[in-house]
């Protein structure tokens, strides 16, 4: 009897572990022919545009890019005469190389003009060919551009961090709260994320009472070491209380924070083998876990 091939990947579990390990926006995916300065044959992707970065993948449910390119320093994009029909070939001309890219017909060559240029420009380009649909996407996509790299100029850096390469964004459009989001107790968020430092190190939860949250993290530094922050309400906005507080708008910006501020050393932990720990709770749920929990962050 043959042996079952194990399933493949839902949509929602590539898009987590994607976002987990980019923590970049998406705005723009599909099917590119790319060829880089140091090969002689272009290489089929599936590719994603998320914030400024090209990140290129072997098919469209593979969760690990195999390669990525920043161009966010672009010279500018040219086209180039193709033989080919229903084809467009554009090249991308960066400081230190040009690539160039193919696609499978001439109406995705166009939305990926006008996304890279929008993102790299910071403007809507008119001079693509695309419907009013597609043209209300670019002015979508600049928005949350322009608020993303304001969001990043103008955050402080966490003290004691080790640095890295800097991770800009985090941010989950499909659910009302961050993919990190436990309903569980300061205890159980500390097993979790000894339990399983693959899935990230960093956990947002229900705080002390009804209405404020609290993130745990672990840090690996000369050995790992559990930390809790307090995450108050305060009207509309959310105040991380720091030496110095920082209020952000939302809890997505919260996760952000942490993110952007570390360069990547914290990740918004996602466990992938249960259903359950993602989902938000009710109101009665989480009232009644909160009146057996100790009144700590």
């Amino acid at each position: 009897m043959m042996a079952k091939k194990p399933p493949k990947p839902a949509p929602r579990r590539i898009f987590q572990e994607r976002m987990k390990i980019t923590a970049l926006p998406l705005y723009f995916e599909g099917v590119l022919l790319v060829k880089r300065s140091d090969s002689q044959e272009y290489k089929h992707y599936w590719t994603e545009l998320r914030g400024t970065t090209l990140f290129f993948y072997t098919d469209k449910k593979s969760t690990t890019y195999v390669g990525k390119l920043d161009i966010i320093d672009l010279v500018c994009l040219t086209d180039q005469n193709s033989t080919e029909k229903n084809c467009a070939k554009f090249t991308l001309v960066l400081p230190k190389e040009e690539v160039q890219l193919k696609t499978e017909n001439t109406e995705s060559g166009e939305e990926w003009r006008g996304f890279i240029l929008t993102v790299t420009e910071l403007s809507v380009p008119h001079h693509v060919s695309l419907l009013p649909g597609q043209v209300i996407r670019l002015h979508e996509v600049l928005e949350r551009e322009k608020k993303r790299r304001t969001e990043t100029e103008q955050l402080p850096s966490l003290p004691s961090e080790k640095e890295k390469e800097p991770v800009q964004d985090y941010e989950d459009v499909l659910n009302p709260m961050p993919v990190c989001f436990y309903a569980v107790s300061r205890k159980e968020a500390t097993e979790m994320l000894e339990k399983n430092p693959s899935s990230g190190n960093m956990i947002l939860r229900p705080g002390s009472d009804s209405k404020n949250y609290s993130i745990t993290i672990r840090q690996e530094l000369e050995m790992p070491r559990i930390k809790h922050y307090k995450v108050m309400s305060t009207g509309k906005n959310y105040t991380i209380e720091l030496e110095k507080p920082v209020t952000l708008p939302n809890l997505f910006s919260v996760i952000d924070y942490f993110v952007k501020e570390t360069r990547g050393n914290l990740r918004p932990f996602i466990h992938s083998t249960d259903d359950n720990l993602g989902q938000e709770p009710n109101i009665e749920e989480r009232s009644e876990k909160l009146k057996k929990s100790p009144h700590k962050a």
